[in-house]
């Protein structure tokens, strides 16, 4: 074996090692959710008055959804006196015209509800969100996203948690309006529910640091402004903002059981750039706060749950690495008759895939699913997840190369269960790129390497070598075609337009 052959298997091997690592931290993830669960927060007394809330509604070309936001968070049980509503709209389609009806709607019925509407996006959804509490009245201000649907109840189950004078944010548990519209949107909803449903119940309540997502939660006003207010120098402001918050020693609440359902995706180009603009974001929120954790004065636990929780996303880097590399090795060793060395590759492998099982069948319990139901959509998942790696990959060179770009909205089309509207403007659906035929050459480069694996009879690599061939071909398909299936399923499952929209089109 030459030279280069032993230090390119020991860089594969030390990729795998790191991966491996990562993996590996779901399983702590795991064992924190377990030991911790039944630490259900409960509000340390009562508030002597209720306090005056503002909603914030940040919306950008959200005509689909914007008008369904407006009328659930209306319906919020909470005195119209002490609640403020702020439609915050910087968009530039038909969205304005149906906010605005919405708005005017609601305050001829008495509600105390504000349209404001902003033309240069300054500083995207961090800067709308700023602009609106410069005016807002209210001593809490709690934020939903365009898709969302909240419950009547949510300021019932959240504001009793600030009767605490510590705490100083409330999330809430997402759930899912469209989970059965298609594969995808099943598997986005898995990931969903093992973020919040392990890792939130998990990093909360073992007094780690966790995050705001950026919507369905609740924020006491004076700890946005003792934290720096909402920054624009990292595309997860909410991520950004939370550290900040907790660096300063304020106390978060995750309630799982409060949830707030909402719309994911269901077009692979708009996931794939809500994931690059999450995994660009943590990069960035990382780099911008990673030293000054490090440096504080915070239990080694905490330090060390948050340098995996803002550089996770790097494994994507390193998984795209892997990719390139794991069919070569397999070659090399092969041809020197080092066949039993594939062995070797089994526990790294299932370190990163089999932790990936475990954490998403534990999720699928904790929801109430059983036997089948939890279990068989993860061979989809741990696929996708790899397909992601090229889309993700680039979003971490961007953030470690400080490159910077706009705030990427992602496209909902305001789907709910499986049906899907009469007609989809093409700007509602992800943008396409030249990424899916890198994507594509991909999944061409396994499927040779599996051929080459089955004639050889390399069993042990068959089943990791197709998992990294259906995730690669599938989302590069996916994303240079769905586009066009959305359309023609739109036409034969058609919603009819709400009666607003038809008035003010």
């Amino acid at each position: 074996m030459t030279t280069v052959e032993i230090v390119f298997l020991g860089v594969y091997f030390a990729v795998l090692c790191v991966l491996a690592v990562y993996g590996s931290h779901r399983y702590r993830m795991a064992f924190l959710y377990y030991r911790h669960k039944f630490k259900i927060p409960t509000p340390s007394g009562t508030l002597s008055q209720l306090p005056r809330v503002t909603i914030q509604l940040p919306v950008f070309n959200e005509m689909y959804v914007v008008e369904r936001l407006i009328e659930a968070v209306c319906r919020i049980e909470y005195p119209r006196e002490l609640l403020e509503i702020q439609v915050l709209d910087d968009s530039t389609d038909e969205t304005c015209a149906i906010a605005r009806a919405a708005v005017e709607r609601h305050r001829r019925a008495g509600q105390d509800i504000t349209y404001i509407h902003r033309t240069n996006r300054q500083g995207f959804k961090a800067g709308a969100l700023g602009d609106g509490l410069r005016t807002a009245k209210g001593e809490y201000v709690a934020v939903f996203d365009a898709d969302f649907v909240p419950a009547p109840d949510f300021l019932q189950r959240t504001v009793p948690f600030f009767a605490d004078p510590k705490v100083g944010m409330v999330q809430v548990r997402w759930g899912h309006l469209n989970r059965e519209f298609s594969i995808l949107t099943q598997a986005q909803s898995i990931f969903l529910d093992g973020h919040f449903i392990i890792e939130h119940t998990a990093r909360n309540r073992s007094g780690c640091f966790f995050n705001f997502n950026g919507t369905a939660g609740i924020w006491r006003r004076t700890v946005i402004a003792d934290a720096g207010g909402w920054q624009h120098d990292t595309l997860t402001e909410d991520l950004d903002l939370s550290y900040r918050a907790q660096l300063k020693g304020w106390q978060f609440v995750f309630l799982p059981e409060v949830v707030s359902p909402a719309e994911v995706p269901v077009d692979m180009n708009a996931f794939k750039s809500q994931q690059h603009r999450w995994a660009k974001g943590s990069i960035q929120t990382a780099r911008k706060l990673l030293p000054t954790i490090l440096r504080s004065n915070q239990p080694f636990a905490v330090k060390r749950e948050a340098f995996f929780h803002l550089t996770n996303n790097i494994a994507y880097l390193l998984m795209v690495l892997l990719s390139v590399l794991m069919p070569l090795s397999m070659v090399v060793r092969f041809n020197h008759g080092l066949y039993s060395t594939l062995f070797l590759d089994l526990p790294f492998c299932l370190a990163a895939t089999a932790s990936v099982c475990f954490f998403y069948v534990a999720t699928q319990k904790e929801l109430g699913l059983t036997g089948w139901r939890r279990v068989k959509y993860l061979p989809f998942i741990m696929s996708l997840g790899i397909g992601l790696a090229i889309n993700n990959a680039k979003a971490v060179i961007e953030a470690l190369l400080n490159q910077q770009s706009a705030f990427a909205r992602t496209p909902k089309t305001g789907s709910e269960g499986k049906s899907i509207r009469s007609s989809v403007k093409r700007s509602y659906l992800g943008a396409r790129t030249m990424m899916p035929l890198i994507e594509l050459a991909f999944g061409f480069y396994f499927s040779g390497a599996l051929w080459f694996a089955i004639d050889a009879g390399i069993w042990t690599s068959v089943p990791f070598l197709v998992l990294f061939q259906v995730g690669f071909l599938y989302v590069g398909t996916m994303s240079l075609f769905q586009g066009r299936s959305i359309d023609r399923r739109a036409l034969a499952t058609a919603v009819a337009p709400s009666p607003s929209a038809q008035r003010v089109a």
